[in-house]
């Protein structure tokens, strides 16, 4: 059963990133094409200072779920309510300090950045775009943390993929108007209110979750822990567009932004291999299975570094080509960098190795044993940027992201090594390696795999199909010498996946 659920989790997210990519590509370049490169800058910085709200909401998250994993694994519905109670409590303290914190945006953030758009435009604006975040972190948030504890991410991610079909619809439509860009994200924020409201509903009629005989007085340990390591990683994450906006121009975050929206596409697509593995792992060891999740986990570890292999190798010879596609004919601002779209790859490649460890610690609850190295990261990626950015500009943010996520990486991969699974540091190095040595190699042969100009999307995914094709075999083929009899495991363990599915489907 842990099996099947983590496999639908897998697929839903994948066909949930898909969505999210199309909305992502198509959004950006209609306001670009609308409303202009600074305009696209403004909505980019406003989302990441709201963003920043969401550190309060999301530390305390792998917290509520660490301690779900063993109710729920002895089925004790009253502990699981006394627990989404508690969290509820906080949520609602959270949602209150939210709307201070936009209010006080609102009246400061036009004054920090250099725009000739009017106070009261960007004001608004603000609160708009507040609106899908306020609803979708606090509303339902309880009801989520239970269904990923659960592992039934894949509800969460059906619901996703409703609302976010219907933004793309209704965005294409709009885009045929001439609206402002204030009724368009304000339509797009009503969408995604729907989220939260779907994901109560469902678990309330589900699970018949009643808050009456509650304990009221229920505490949630490590909370605090986990919330200071997510103030770090929030700031961490939010930390480049926000030196941007202070110290450069919204010409120059929005093309940050468009870059990011290459790299989140392809850092979704691998978060979606590890989508609910969170919840079994942490089921694994709420039953004291170590054996069982070290063998997982180092198979885990090889299909999971192979999909990363194959998409960063990908990206980094791809990236430039469509760059050179999604801003033809937008001359507001120099959208080709060569050496940041390198730069940019390679950063989001440290946080994916990092990944699986990061999510076998949260499994773990072990937030107070690793908070110190998410404020090193946090400061390491700060001062650096501060730094860098004044002499090499947007790359200099790009280089501060890389050296501290190096270090919180190396710190996640020595930890869940020895102090969970118990086992030496040196197999998850060499794994690491041989993809930064497959990236290096398809990085030195993307030019001669290109049998067609980049001029036209037709063409770039001609061109990219081939690259992902020549890619794949390279690095299968690689894996399979080095991994031999694990490879054969993992192929025998797929062709009984699919086989469960479809015997699944049958019945």
């Amino acid at each position: 059963m842990r099996g099947k659920k983590a496999t639908l989790n897998i697929i839903t997210n994948l066909v949930l990133q898909l969505f999210i990519f199309a909305y992502g590509f198509i959004l950006p370049k209609i306001i670009i094409g609308k409303y202009g490169s600074s305009i696209n800058g403004l909505i980019s910085s406003i989302t990441q200072f709201l963003a920043y709200i969401s550190l309060l909401e999301s530390g305390v998250g792998p917290v509520v779920k660490s301690t779900l994993y063993k109710p729920i694994s002895k089925k004790d519905k009253s502990e699981i309510i006394d627990i989404l109670y508690a969290t509820g409590k906080f949520f609602r303290l959270i949602a209150l300090i939210f709307i201070v914190y936009i209010l006080i945006l609102a009246i400061v953030y036009p004054k920090i950045i250099n725009t000739s758009y009017d106070t009261l435009s960007i004001s608004l604006l603000i609160i708009i775009i507040s609106i899908s975040i306020f609803s979708e972190y606090f509303f339902g948030m309880i009801y989520t943390i239970f269904l990923q504890a659960n592992q039934e991410t894949y509800v969460i991610s059906m619901i996703q993929i409703g609302t976010y079909f219907l933004a793309i619809l209704i965005t294409l439509v709009i885009a045929r108007f001439n609206v402002s860009v204030h009724m368009l994200k304000l339509i797009i924020s009503f969408i995604f209110v729907i989220r939260p409201i779907a994901q109560s509903y469902y678990v309330k009629r589900k699970y018949k979750i009643k808050f009456k005989n509650a304990n009221k007085n229920y505490i949630l340990k490590n909370k605090w822990d986990g919330l200071a390591q997510h103030i770090a990683y929030v700031i961490h994450t939010n930390t480049d567009i926000t030196v941007l906006t202070i110290f450069s121009t919204l010409s120059e975050v929005s093309v940050y932004s468009v870059y990011m929206l290459i790299v989140k596409g392809i850092k979704a697509l691998i978060s979606s291999f590890s989508s609910g593995l969170d919840a079994a792992f942490g089921d694994m060891l709420s039953r004291n299975e170590i054996e069982n999740l070290r063998n997982k986990f180092d198979l885990y570890e090889i299909v999971y570094f192979m999909i990363c292999t194959i998409l960063f190798s990908c990206s980094i010879v791809l990236i430039i080509p469509f760059i050179k596609i999604y801003t033809l004919n937008i001359n507001d601002a120099n959208y080709i960098r060569p050496v940041f779209g390198i730069l940019i790859v390679l950063s989001e490649c440290i946080w994916a190795i990092r990944l699986p460890y990061l999510t076998l610690v949260y499994a773990a609850g072990h937030f107070k044993q690793t908070r110190i190295g998410a404020w090193v990261e946090c400061l390491t990626n700060i001062i650096f940027s501060i730094f860098l950015v004044r002499r090499l500009g947007i790359s200099g943010v790009a280089i501060g992201t890389i050296i501290a996520m190096l270090i919180r990486t190396l710190e996640f991969i020595y930890y869940s090594s020895y102090n969970i699974l118990k086992v030496s540091v040196i197999n998850s190095i060499k794994k690491i390696l041989l993809v930064l040595i497959i990236i290096f190699l398809v990085r030195l042969s993307g030019d001669y795999l290109v049998i067609m100009p980049y001029n036209t999307y037709i063409n770039w995914i001609i061109n990219a199909i081939i690259i992902f094709a020549f890619t794949t075999i390279l690095t299968v083929l690689i894996y399979s010498v080095i991994y031999r009899k694990k490879m054969l495991v993992i192929v025998t363990s797929i062709r009984n996946i699919i086989t469960n599915i479809f015997k699944f489907n049958n019945k």
